[in-house]
């Protein structure tokens, strides 16, 4: 996608999706949107249902959340919150539950939102949580959003990367057992997502030049080999790669102490081996304020850091804070890459 500079006046249009409507996401949105302020920045698009967010909005007694359905394609209402009806069919809402019904109504709204993006109809896409077992089908046989991202923007390798003030940590293997994460690491892979890194970190954050620090995959990053070879064998040999061709690419390191000894705040990016070796740390220090960035694909793409929430559901218990934050995001980064490339 070629993206056209925009005057500072010009207001992105963010297409944010429900989620699931029996998690907290239509919760999040209506909490989130709510403050009016985002409507000075930004025209919010959400595709879902007005039958989920009136539910919604009577369910947590939220009064001052107001907007205008969308009639025509395309045709998006300035200063207000605009919602395209999805679906037509009247889905069952029951808070907490998960259900085949709402899966397949999330995906509905994906696919539209996806669709307006890729013709440019909207401007960024914010993704409210999706249940991975309710969605899951022939239709959507996908681990998660990233991965149906990738594969729906064209993108042949993309990068979860857990984006917040203090930290942001990109993630090798994903959405894998931890069983095949060992199997699954290669020079290749790792070369890969710290390329997605860098060109992100300059692109999306204008770093010029990001510095980046690489987890071991073992214990104690393998003690020399006494605990695996994996840092051995394939990751020290990339980060020395990486370091001849002028990155400043530094580790492997033990990734208890990197985290416990605030090292982390030494760099711009860390790449972690594996899902939960990113995400534990990352949720406990930038839970609240953190977000998920696809980085790779031509379009922009965030979510809240947090699930669907189903034993929150319902209650006006949920914080909008990480979906907030992932609309600001989203503005920020599209914002970036509208501007003129300084680059040589």
């Amino acid at each position: 996608m070629n993206f056209i500079y925009m005057t500072p006046a010009h207001k992105p249009r963010i297409g944010i999706t429900l989620g699931d409507i029996n998690g907290v996401g239509p919760e999040v949105v209506i909490k989130a949107l709510a403050d009016n302020r985002l409507l000075g920045m930004i025209t919010p698009v959400i595709y879902g249902s007005t039958r989920a967010l009136s539910f919604y909005k009577k369910q947590l007694n939220i009064e001052e959340f107001n907007y205008s359905q969308v009639r025509t394609k395309g045709q998006f209402a300035p200063k207000t919150i605009n919602v395209v009806n999805s679906w037509e069919d009247a889905v069952e809402i029951t808070p907490g539950k998960a259900s085949k019904e709402t899966g397949k109504a999330a995906l509905v709204a994906l696919k539209q939102a996806c669709e307006e993006l890729k013709e440019g109809l909207i401007d960024a896409l914010v993704t409210a949580p999706i249940d991975k077992l309710s969605i899951h089908s022939e239709e959507f046989p996908f681990k998660g959003h990233t991965e149906f991202l990738t594969e729906y923007f064209g993108a042949g390798e993309s990068l979860m990367f857990m984006v917040s003030d203090k930290l942001r940590i990109g993630i090798v293997t994903e959405h894998i057992p931890v069983k095949d994460v060992a199997s699954s690491i290669s020079k290749e892979k790792i070369e890969a997502k710290l390329r997605l890194i860098e060109q992100s970190l300059r692109k999306d954050f204008g770093i010029a030049k990001p510095k980046i620090a690489v987890l071991g995959l073992n214990p104690h990053a393998g003690d020399g080999g006494l605990i695996g070879k994996e840092e051995e064998l394939i990751i020290k040999p990339v980060i020395a790669d990486q370091k001849n061709k002028g990155k400043l690419i530094y580790g492997p390191f033990p990734a208890d102490g990197f985290f416990g000894t605030g090292q982390y705040a030494k760099y711009d990016a860390v790449l972690a081996m594996y899902h939960d070796q990113g995400l534990i740390p990352f949720k406990s220090i930038a839970f609240d304020e953190g977000i998920n960035f696809t980085a790779g694909l031509s379009i922009v793409r965030t979510s809240p850091d947090h699930g669907t929430g189903y034993t929150l559901a319902g209650k006006n218990q949920a914080s909008e804070t990480s979906l907030r934050e992932a609309i600001y995001r989203a503005h920020d980064i599209f914002k970036h890459r509208s501007e003129p490339s300084t680059e040589k």
